[in-house]
């Protein structure tokens, strides 16, 4: 028995990368402490399903961890296909909550299937990409930019704009790794500013007018701007090293909206100041980094593109939530990846860990 438990953690602890579980850990706890600040004269209960939150989310990261990446290729397509079909049962069958049509039932369970996406599109078009590899032009990339497009526009309909544009840009990167000309990306950057304005009449009001107040959040300081006002109050308040913890007056008065998710990094940012803030994002830099080398050193196509876009997918959570609280993004209501209070967003990111380990330590090539 002991022989067997030794194997079976012998077995596990071979496929962990100690750098990046050690970067994992810190940022977990980073968010605990903050949390446990954030709420702990609300609702204490938050703290202990965090915890177990993410003692599940570990767990769902050492599964991912053992499945080696030829296995994880054979499942792409039909994971994309999946998702692709909760997603239109979606729009015809979802739940509405707050004005927004996001949530499956399937009986004894609500799932949300734009987070499967978050997944599902980078190892979809990782895969798409590894199989026309002998051959990649302008064909392919088209063929690739519809994969990603359909998806996304079933997203943004219900409406999510937040994951719309986590989903895209997990996408555009495994794209913009594939070897996406600078020319086409000109061209399609052009095009955006070309079609701007017809985007916004498609946009809701209330997008638009998050949109507005990233301007002039004045305008409106008790409806619209007050997030970003009392956001960029609260971390400016911080100073240099902060006020300490458990001391940060805009959070504990209550000025703060949503600073157990979205906002917390606004909390972090008031009780430990500039310094705390910059010991955080570089710990996302590093975070970033050991994913990009992860991918850099990773033997094949697919799982080179697939480790990049993961890697890169914690930078887009990560410049998205701090730009939208510090006032110079709109506020899109993306967490703080591995900080913000949540299940099923930690889930699917230390699912993306996994994935990065299982890149790091299944040294082997992938059968075409």
């Amino acid at each position: 028995m002991i022989l067997s438990a030794r194997h079976w953690f012998t077995k596990i602890r071979a496929h962990i990368d100690l750098p990046l579980l050690l970067i994992v850990l810190i940022l977990m706890a980073a968010g605990l402490v903050t949390l446990y600040s954030a709420t702990y004269s609300d609702d204490g209960s938050r703290l202990s399903s965090q915890a177990i939150n993410m003692i599940l989310s570990l767990l769902v990261m050492l599964a991912a961890a053992q499945v080696a990446p030829q296995h994880l290729l054979r499942f792409a397509l039909p994971l994309y296909l999946l998702g692709l079909t909760l997603l239109i049962g979606v729009a015809f069958f979802g739940i509405v909550v707050n004005g927004s049509r996001r949530w499956l039932s399937l009986g004894v369970v609500r799932i949300q299937p734009s987070e499967i996406m978050k997944i599902a599109i980078p190892m979809m078009l990782a895969w798409y990409f590894h199989k026309q590899e002998a051959v990649i032009n302008a064909k392919t990339f088209a063929g690739a930019a519809l994969i990603l497009l359909v998806p996304v526009l079933f997203i943004l309909k219900q409406p999510d704009l937040g994951t719309a544009l986590l989903v895209g840009a997990a996408g555009f990167f495994v794209i913009f790794f594939a070897g996406l000309p600078w020319k086409a990306m000109l061209g399609l950057t052009v095009a955006a500013g070309a079609a701007f304005p017809f985007l916004w009449d498609v946009l809701h009001d209330h997008q638009r007018r998050r949109i507005l107040t990233l301007f002039d959040p004045a305008a409106d300081p008790l409806g619209a701007g007050y997030h970003i006002i009392q956001s960029t109050i609260a971390v400016g308040s911080g100073g240099l090293f902060g006020k300490g913890w458990l001391n940060g007056t805009q959070t504990h008065l209550k000025f703060i909206p949503e600073k157990h998710t979205d906002f917390i990094f606004t909390v972090f940012a008031e009780e430990w100041g500039l310094v705390g803030s910059a010991v955080l994002i570089l710990l996302f830099i590093c975070l970033i980094g050991r994913g990009l080398m992860i991918a850099a050193a990773a033997p094949n196509l697919f799982s080179r593109l697939l480790a990049a876009s993961i890697a890169m997918g914690f930078f887009a959570y990560a410049f998205v939530n701090i730009g939208m609280v510090s006032g110079i993004l709109p506020v899109v209501g993306i967490p703080l990846p591995l900080v913000s209070y949540g299940g099923t967003a930690l889930i699917t990111m230390m699912l993306g860990i996994g994935i990065l380990m299982s890149i790091h330590t299944h040294r082997v090539l992938i059968k075409k």
